[in-house]
Parts: C-alpha cells; sequence; structure tokens
C-alpha cells in the first residue's frame, strides 16, 4: 500500500527482520540495524521534544559517518525531511541554504560549529515553527566550547520516539548546487525514491516489493540466501550519488560501509574492500578511479596485492571515467564497470557496462529504458541522424526544485503527457543505439560562433597518458567572445608542454575544439564528490594570464 513506501516504515522492518546484522561500518564503529534503528529513535524522540514535526526540515552538516545515516532516518521518523548541508561552504552559503530550505534543525561536526552559528545569526529568524532553530553537535574533537546539546548524550537519555502510520507521499529533500548558481532543492517524495530502489532489487533477483511487509521478505530472503549487499560509499553522504546509493543499500536490509578519511585516500578503500568482503563500490570517475587504481599497481608491485575477490561491481556517475582507467582497474578485478549519467533530478539516462574482454571506451552509453534523446520542440532525435538532443529520462521522478516553479517547468518536461526530466545533458544517437555523452548545455562554449561542449574536450585530454586530471571551461576573449580553455594536472614525473596537449586535442577533434589555454597545476578544483567546480577552474585560468595561448597566436587551433 502506499502509505507504507515510506523509507522509515520501510527500515524498521529491516530492523526488525534482520536486527544483528550490521547496518552502518566505519572504523571501530558498527551499527547492527537494531541499534541503528534504536539509535535514531531516540534521536528522534530528540526533536520531538525541541518541537521538530512533520514537515519539518532537519538540516544536516557533517562529514561522512554513522551518525548522519542515523540523523537522516531519525528525521524520518517524525515525518520531517532531512536537509544536506555542504560542509565546505561558508557562513553565508549556509544561511542562504537554511533560509532556502525553513530549516527548524540543524546536525552538524564541531569542525563545522563556528559556520553554522554564524549561519543561524545571519538568518535573522527563527525556523518556521516560530521557535529558535534546534543546533546538535557531533563532537569530532575540534571544538573546544561545545555549547549545544551533544549528539550522543541525545541518543543515550532521550525516551525512543514511538513509531507511527506514515505516508508515502512524505518528503525527501536534495539540494544539488551543480557547477554555478545557487544551491537548489529537489523535492522528492518517499514512494519515488522507493520507486528507484525497485530497480535495485529486481537486480538481485527477487521479487520487486510493493510494500513494507513484502520489502521485509525480500530481506529475509536475501539474508537467508546469503547475497546481503554490502556497499563501500566513497563519496561524501551530502551528495546524491552516496545518499542514494546508502538508502538503496539500507532498503535491501545491507551493509554501508564508510571511509574514516576525510579526504579520499585509496589505500584505506582497497582495505576495506578487503576487510569488509564489499560487493559493490560507488566512485566518481577518474576523480577517485586513477588513485584506487595507483594504489592497486604499487601494492601489486611490492608484491602485496590487495584481495578484491569479493567485488561484484564499481559504479560511477556524473564524471568522465576514462577507457585507460577502466581497463587499468579491469586488470586487478573481475568485476563489472557500471558508467552511469545521472542527476540529482532524476536517473535512469544511459549507462555503459563493461566487463574483462569488452571493448572500452570513454563517454559512450546505451540509452536506459526509460530515456529518449529529445529535441527542444520534444520530439525524438533520430538515430544516426548527427543531431544533437537532450537526455530526457521518465519512471519515479521528484516533485521538481523547492521554492523555484520556473526552473521546475524548464527541467520536466510534459511530452504526448508523459513527465520526463531533462536536466541539460546535451548527446547525440548513434544508428545502433550508442549515446555519444557531449555535456551540459550549460557548460557550451560559443567560441567565435561555433559550439564546443567542454566535457568532449575533456574525454580527449583525459585519454593522454600523461595526463592525471583535467577540467575544460570557457573563458571571456576579446576576439571569439569566448575560448577553450584546459586545467590540467600530470601525472608525477611527467613533463608534457602545452602545445602536446593541443595538438593531442586537435587529433581527435575538429580545431575550433582546441584548446587556446593550458594552465598547468598541482590540483584540479574539484567538489568534494569528486565534480567539476569550474568557477574554481576559470579562476585559475584567470590567474594564469593570457600569455601562453593568446588567440592571436593559435587563432588556426
Amino acid at each position: 500500500m502506499e502509505r507504507d513506501l515510506n523509507l522509515a516504515t520501510l527500515w524498521e522492518g529491516v530492523a526488525d527482520v534482520a536486527p544483528q546484522s550490521p547496518a552502518v561500518v566505519q572504523g571501530g564503529a558498527t551499527r547492527s540495524w537494531a541499534e541503528l534503528e534504536a539509535r535514531a529513535a531516540r534521536l528522534a524522540g530528540a526533536f520531538e521534544a525541541a518541537g521538530v514535526t512533520a514537515g519539518d526540515r532537519v538540516a544536516i552538516g557533517c562529514y561522512n559517518c554513522p551518525e548522519y545515516l542515523e540523523t537522516v532516518f531519525a528525521a524520518l521518523k517524525v515525518r520531517a525531511t532531512p536537509v544536506n548541508l555542504n560542509y565546505r561552504y561558508r557562513a553565508g552559503e549556509l544561511a542562504q541554504l537554511l533560509a532556502d530550505a525553513d530549516a527548524s534543525a540543524v546536525v552538524f561536526h564541531g569542525a563545522l560549529s563556528e559556520r553554522i552559528h554564524d549561519a543561524v545569526l545571519q538568518l535573522g529568524r527563527s525556523g518556521r515553527s516560530g521557535r529558535e532553530v534546534f543546533l546538535v553537535e557531533v563532537p569530532d574533537g575540534t571544538s573546544e566550547t561545545a555549547t549545544d546539546p551533544r549528539y550522543e548524550d541525545l541518543v543515550t537519555v532521550t525516551p525512543p520516539a514511538p513509531r507511527r502510520a506514515r505516508s508515502g507521499d512524505d518528503e525527501f529533500l536534495l539540494y544539488t548546487g551543480g557547477t554555478t548558481g545557487l544551491p537548489r532543492g529537489v523535492l522528492w517524495r518517499h514512494k519515488a525514491v522507493f520507486g528507484m530502489q525497485q530497480l535495485q532489487i529486481a537486480a538481485h533477483g527477487v521479487a520487486v516489493p510493493e510494500s513494507a511487509a513484502e520489502l521485509a521478505e525480500v530481506v529475509a530472503e536475501l539474508h537467508a540466501s546469503g547475497r546481503v549487499p554490502r556497499a563501500l560509499v566513497v563519496s561524501p553522504l551530502m551528495h546524491g550519488t552516496a545518499i542514494f546509493t546508502s538508502m538503496g543499500t539500507f532498503s535491501l536490509g545491507g551493509t554501508v560501509v564508510l571511509c574514516r578519511s576525510r579526504s579520499l585516500d585509496a589505500d584505506e578503500i582497497c582495505r576495506l574492500v578487503d576487510a569488509y568482503g564489499i560487493r559493490q563500490l560507488s566512485i566518481v570517475g577518474d576523480a577517485y578511479a586513477k588513485p584506487i587504481l595507483a594504489a592497486l599497481d604499487a601494492a601489486a608491485a611490492a608484491g602485496v596485492p590487495y584481495d578484491l575477490s569479493s567485488l561484484e561491481g564499481i559504479t560511477s556517475v556524473g564524471v568522465t571515467w576514462s577507457a585507460e582507467v577502466k581497463e587499468g582497474l579491469l586488470r586487478h578485478a573481475d568485476v563489472v564497470l557500471t558508467d552511469g549519467v545521472a542527476a540529482s533530478e532524476g536517473a535512469g539516462f544511459a549507462t555503459a557496462e563493461t566487463r574483462r574482454g569488452d571493448p572500452v571506451s570513454t563517454g559512450r552509453f546505451r540509452l536506459g529504458p526509460r530515456a529518449k534523446l529529445l529535441r527542444a520542440d520534444g520530439t525524438e532525435v533520430v538515430p544516426g541522424s548527427g543531431e544533437i538532443g537532450y537526455l530526457a529520462a521518465t519512471g519515479p521522478l521528484p516533485d521538481g526544485y523547492l521554492n523555484d516553479p520556473e526552473k521546475t517547468a524548464r527541467t520536466w518536461w510534459t511530452v504526448e503527457g508523459v513527465r520526463y526530466v531533462v536536466p541539460g545533458d546535451m548527446a547525440t544517437l548513434e544508428t545502433d543505439g550508442t549515446v555519444v555523452l557531449l555535456g551540459r548545455g550549460s557548460e557550451v562554449v560559443n567560441s567565435g560562433g561555433e559550439k564546443v561542449f567542454v566535457e568532449e574536450v575533456e574525454q580527449v585530454i583525459a585519454d593522454h597518458p600523461d595526463v592525471d586530471d583535467v577540467l575544460v571551461v570557457g573563458v571571456a576573449d576579446e576576439r571569439f567572445g569566448s575560448r577553450v580553455a584546459a586545467v590540467v594536472k600530470l601525472v608525477p614525473g611527467a613533463s608534457v608542454s602545452e602545445r602536446a596537449i593541443i595538438d593531442h586535442v586537435g587529433e581527435r577533434l575538429s580545431d575550433h575544439k582546441r584548446p587556446r589555454q593550458v594552465v598547468f597545476v598541482e590540483v584540479v578544483p574539484r567538489t568534494p564528490a569528486g565534480k567539476a567546480d569550474r568557477p574554481g577552474a576559470r579562476a585559475l585560468v584567470a590567474s594564469a594570464g593570457d600569455s601562453a595561448q593568446a588567440p592571436s597566436q593559435t587563432s588556426s587551433a
């Protein structure tokens, strides 16, 4: 029944079926399903005691930790809505997001205490309940004078909130900052989130559940047959890839394993796969895959290779995953590599699955079963025409953007009575059904009247054997309006000239797509999730100046 399709209700059922099974692991801390549910219930009781009720919003400003997932569970238990805060935001950015979400409570790590307090002070108002915003600190040894209730105290002494009837129409809110503009909250309903999870459940070869009772039966079957998922979530839980992976694993009664390091530690990732028999690894393209491959290569060369035999699949979404790196990973692990095109606004656009012995490619996918390539007028692009269209997908979808009906109307289209999400990813469709991803329409450089899709150029530069990471951006140009520039990090010990990178692109792409400027850096700017920080890349290009490859010198490039 639809009212059963509430994530908190579903997870309570999992805890009843598999109470002693591990739910969350990080370092030496392991929460069984019974412990996770009990701690979330007591935190939910603390929320209620502070006046947080159904429809309120609970912001989470934490690094990856069990408390993050417990807070999500606790908020959902009282029919409140969890809200993700980016831990890199400054006080002003946090205040803007908290105001947009109208948050009634914030749970945060001690390291972020000063910024959270400054942000709440800047709000100049209380939560929508009319009371002060309820603040809860998760101590991490960085805050010397905590004045707010401490998380562990609350989950130790507070009476648990009772279970209750809930609705599949309760909210789940995911803020996505993208690469430009203010963060936008994508408003999902629980039944839509569970609709996406049903596809994941079906992949385990079990009957797709339609209710909480049926899900409990599926979880019991998976536990009895030893097929419980164990997922290593590497990217920050504040981003869609990580939180949706975690929630999907929860709904299957599985175990979510988190790294202890607050920055990417490739050796820790490999150790955790070995130590916990990880079956699924979630990464973010080459930004994560390259360091992991380097760690695997180094361990093998030292004669102490990591044991990846438990690993069944590695999944990446949202960032270029180059063919060379895929091939390298397959040397170490006989797994299925799934490269996906998805967004916080919806999923299922296109995927590429690669196994040992398969042809390996970069940026080439197959349309999802519920996806199409549409023109701006909503008609379908003809395969093999070479025409550029917008990737669109239907299925379980969010309601739209919180507080932004105009942007909602531009992103979710209704075509012949069917609702699609069209976040702006542009591609071509070949006769055999292959999708060639070009990038977001908002990331197109118009240089002298010619359009250049930055991700297309990035994929080519990333294939250069001496390139470790790259971002391509458009920067202002007096003559051409905009010019293409690349920010490149080389592999250790490599020495490559700017001209060599430009010529490498020219061997694969049209002349107007070659970068007019290449800036070599120690670190390519990326978000904590490994996604492109294009404003940061533009700032690096601007600080480097125009002397390296001015347009007048390379107009034929």
